[in-house]
């Protein structure tokens, strides 16, 4: 940029005061007239509404609802919602603007060296070949833009307001700063209870990681061995296991575990009492359960991946380890398990954040309860069932925002580091 405005000429200069006037001094007339009704349009726009947007987006109204003296109010969430609009619009003018300016700069760059300036359906011809990618890549960057980033910036602001509780529209929502984060994290039931359900999350997606993936590759191995006989058959059942919506199996199983259910009247039937295996203080037993029905959900997926990758191994290496000595366990070790972990690292970590966000899970196993001790959540709720909870049933949805921040802060960082310290990251090129 430094280098850009020490070389520019007069026409570049034209373009950094209004938008596309260098195109249209280098004649590029369509390109000029498109740049300028974009600075146009955005002009109109920031006068029209989009200043006061912002202003609002700032201040989150100033005039309270009263509905017994028909008093409309602001609606605070729409004034965040569309005040973060304005912004995210204000930043994409600002980058055409950018781009605008470097266009005209390649242009003035062409004409000074006496190459010929492309006009405009050339450039449009360049985008759908050698600049092909970029055309592809407009529309998902946008629906990402639209679907993915911005709930995500509208849930971390959220989190720095007083938005819950009672403080909902048409009362006024204020910012609040840290607050919001002093709460969950400091204060009385709410801090023990998110560092109670944390830690029972972090434990629960690593187990149920390990369980899920490790039982999906044991059947692999299993149904890969030369004395098993009808291998389709056998992996029918994980395969049918999974056909079923999850969220069907998890009612089942609930039923089964029921004080009324099946296994119940067995062991009933057999002399024994009724166990609560879901009840209200069977903790260790609900998680158990649980952790035992997610792995029969998942381990499906492991398995007919894992059978796809050690398809493609080759036989020779462990014939040669086998005359070498080595053992099926040492074989495993260090043939079988580094070459499916280096294939597989990614839907690894895929896997470790679907099960730290598993809301499916004990939402259907064990229902709505209420555990002592813990703050509108049970002992088997993770984070995002929490959220729920907070936002979805008692409106607090400025500490909902502050655990979605915390789940994307802890899985991100996570994985993250996984991948990077991962043999699939550091030695790409081994198994090539």
């Amino acid at each position: 940029m430094v280098l850009l405005l020490k070389n520019c000429n007069a026409k570049t200069i034209a373009s950094m005061l209004v938008m596309g006037a260098g195109q249209l001094l280098y004649r590029q007339w369509i390109k000029g007239i498109i740049y300028l009704g974009v600075q146009a349009a955005a002009i109109i726009f920031f006068i029209s509404q989009g200043a006061l947007m912002i202003r609002d987006f700032i201040t989150l109204g100033t005039v309270e609802g009263n509905a017994w003296h028909g008093t409309p109010g602001d609606n605070s969430v729409t004034m965040l919602i569309t005040g973060l609009f304005a912004i995210i619009v204000l930043i994409i003018y600002f980058s055409l603007y950018i781009t605008n300016i470097k266009d005209v700069y390649e242009t003035q760059r062409l004409a000074e060296s006496g190459k010929k300036i492309p006009g405009f359906f050339e450039e449009l011809k360049e985008l759908s070949d050698k600049k092909f990618y970029k055309t592809v890549l407009f529309i998902p960057i946008l629906g990402v833009l639209i679907f993915s980033v911005l709930p995500i910036v509208f849930m971390i602001l959220v989190a720095f307001t007083n938005f819950g509780g009672e403080t909902v529209p048409p009362a006024l929502v204020d910012w609040t700063g840290f607050e919001s984060f002093r709460r969950v994290f400091s204060l009385g039931s709410f801090a023990a209870t998110f560092l109670k359900i944390l830690g029972w999350n972090i434990l629960w997606a690593i187990l149920a990681t390990a369980f899920g993936y490790f039982g999906g590759l044991g059947l692999a191995l299993l149904f890969n061995k030369k004395c098993v006989k009808g291998k389709a058959f056998w992996r029918a059942f994980p395969i049918l296991a999974f056909a079923v919506p999850g969220f069907i199996s998890l009612i089942g199983f609930r039923f089964m575990f029921a004080a009324g259910g099946p296994i119940n009247q067995m062991i009933v039937n057999g002399g024994g009492d009724v166990v609560l295996f879901l009840g209200l203080n069977s903790t260790w037993l609900s998680r158990g359960i649980g952790l035992l029905v997610n792995t029969w959900l998942t381990l499906p997926t492991s398995m007919l991946l894992a059978t796809g990758i050690l398809a493609n191994m080759n036989k020779d290496v462990f014939e040669a380890a086998g005359i070498d000595g080595a053992g099926p366990a040492k074989q495993f070790v260090s043939l079988t398990l580094p070459f499916v972990l280096f294939a597989t690292t990614p839907v690894l970590i895929t896997n470790f954040m679907l099960n730290f966000n598993n809301f499916g899970i004990f939402f259907f196993l064990r229902g709505g309860f209420i555990s002592e001790g813990y703050f509108l959540a049970s002992d088997t709720d993770l984070l995002i069932n929490w959220l729920y909870r907070l936002s979805i049933d008692n409106n607090y949805y400025s500490l909902g925002a502050v655990i979605s921040l915390v789940i994307f802060l802890i899985t991100s960082i996570i994985s993250l580091d996984v991948y990077l310290r991962s043999d699939a990251y550091k030695k790409e090129d081994i198994y090539r």
